[in-house]
């Protein structure tokens, strides 16, 4: 039997292809160029599974990957949060002193800027924290190193200049899994949990306000609710949000059902089991 495959953005040897190997030993990681390309990946069936990175706790949340997960039509089965580290790496026996540029992907870059500066670097954005480490491999340049994980070092046969010069110490990603089962099993009931979906409010006064009132008058711990446009309009009102629990607790059943009063679009992204970080 043909080992089972998790799709990721990027190039091997990034912070989402350590997190394949962390948690999903058993899985061939396979990289993608782009976020839509890993998606379609697991939609297609050529990969069984997504690891897809969503929000970092010191740049914010991921670019265009809240707006890709109503429309790709896959199904979140699990969230897995990852410390950061970064290293500087450079080709074999290129010394700190002839270091003039870091690059790397421009949120890696922003994850590390009080260390770069401290080095005196000038920045270069890549498209990816991996891809830089083997645009290095391929063109050998003395004068620049890249920002990428230790596993980028291992894979491209790089030397590490300086280790984990990310600014702050707690800096993790959190991840979504997610699977093209249109039903996926549900989690266990011994496990705490989260739900994720999306809503549009209809274009009334206080829609908003009245489509959220349920999750307050039932108690319901609202850990996410975001913004975000949709097809070019300037008007936020379609909403991504994460709740704990699950839709068959009655109360969050119940500030569902309000909430649909007052919304013309509703759809469940995923219900999961809630990584124990969170609670840490």
């Amino acid at each position: 039997m043909s080992q089972r495959r998790i799709a990721f953005q990027g190039e091997l040897g990034a912070n989402s292809h350590e997190a394949c190997a962390q948690h999903f030993p058993d899985y061939e990681p396979v990289p993608h160029a782009s976020f839509e390309d890993a998606f379609e990946a697991v939609k297609s069936g050529h990969c069984e599974l997504g690891m897809i990175p969503v929000e970092n706790s010191i740049m914010g949340r991921v670019a265009d990957v809240h707006h890709l997960l109503p429309s790709s039509g896959l199904k979140i089965v699990g969230e897995r949060f990852k410390p950061i580290h970064f290293q500087l790496m450079a080709n074999p026996g290129v010394t700190l002193d002839e270091v003039r540029t870091a690059m790397s992907m421009p949120i890696a870059l922003g994850q590390c800027r009080k260390a770069l500066r401290r080095m005196k670097l000038k920045t270069e954005a890549t498209g990816d924290t991996a891809g830089a480490a083997k645009l290095l491999a391929e063109r050998p340049d003395r004068t620049k190193a890249a920002v990428s994980p230790a596993l980028a070092a291992e894979i491209y046969g790089l030397e590490i200049l300086a280790r984990d010069i990310e600014d702050e110490h707690n800096n993790t990603t959190r991840f979504l899994v997610m699977t093209a089962e249109a039903n996926p099993p549900p989690p266990p009931f011994t496990a705490p949990c989260v739900t994720s979906f999306v809503f549009r409010v209809r274009n009334l006064p206080a829609s908003l306000y009245k489509a959220l009132g349920g999750f307050a008058t039932n108690g319901v711990n609202m850990t996410k609710l975001e913004s975000y446009m949709e097809n070019g309009f300037f008007a936020a009102t379609f909403f991504y949000a994460e709740v704990d629990g699950r839709p068959e607790d009655i109360g969050l059943a119940r500030a569902f059902e309000e909430l649909q009063f007052f919304s013309e679009k509703f759809e469940i992204l995923g219900v999961y089991p809630a990584d124990p970080f969170r609670t840490r």
